[in-house]
């Protein structure tokens, strides 16, 4: 009787337990509704994280973690996700930590990421990106195999955001292909490419002259050519 008793009460407390898991499912279903309505990212977050506390899923830990990316917060996306490689992982997931280990420096580990994505789908635009990051690791072959990609696939419609102004801006992405084009001549022989590195900067002023990375590398370069000119020219004296 005793035994009959206790598997009745644990048959009743697995079902108040299912009720009660299922009344705040539907309660944060509809908190994140609302949350989404009025526009509250921080609102969306809560929800979407108590609703995968009590139904875990993939793809809701995937899109909480671009909403926090969204919103800056590069380590939670990641804490949310991790940054481990895998073969199943969705796009949405491998964009997240590609772009969160870019933006929290770290270069080499992003790359990862973004070659997978470039594998999975190719575009002018992760070339760039990728080509950009090569440059800083030193990586100067891939860096000239993704801008080849770039150059042969680019539109004259593409743009590029650029953010070391305080106000945003954008250019074409031929100016800056031929821009990073530059960088990477120059950081290929800094002694014998002075001269091609500026012709590159120029190319990109010549396609928009507004491009302000651009002015701001070819003013850098001519420092440093009439640097080397007032050098030379003192130990000939």
């Amino acid at each position: 009787m005793k035994t009959i008793t206790t598997a009745i009460l644990m048959l009743c407390s697995v079902a108040v337990f299912a009720q009660t898991n299922t009344e705040l499912k539907k309660h944060y279903e509809a908190y994140y509704k609302q949350m989404k309505k009025q526009g509250d990212k921080q609102g969306v977050i809560n929800a979407m994280t108590h609703l995968d506390v009590l139904e875990p899923s993939v793809a809701r830990k995937d899109t909480l973690a671009y909403i926090y990316l969204s919103e800056g917060q590069y380590m939670q996306a990641l804490n949310t996700i991790g940054v481990e490689k895998n073969p199943t992982d969705s796009d949405m997931n491998v964009e997240v930590k590609a772009l969160a280990l870019k933006n929290l420096n770290q270069i080499e580990m992003a790359l990862e990421h973004f070659e997978v994505l470039y594998k999975r789908n190719p575009n002018v635009y992760l070339a760039y990106e990728m080509a950009d990051m090569k440059i800083q690791t030193k990586d100067l072959v891939g860096a000239r195999l993704n801008i080849d990609y770039a150059m042969a696939n680019v539109t004259e419609d593409m743009k590029r955001a650029f953010y070391e102004q305080q106000q945003p801006y954008e250019t074409s992405m031929k100016a800056a292909l031929m821009y990073l084009k530059g960088l990477l001549t120059f950081t290929e022989n800094k002694q014998t490419n002075m001269d091609a590195a500026l012709k590159f900067m120029n190319d990109a002023l010549a396609i928009d002259p507004n491009f302000n990375l651009a002015k701001i590398s070819r003013e850098a370069l001519e420092a440093q050519k009439a640097q080397r000119a007032k050098r030379a020219a003192e130990k000939k004296e």
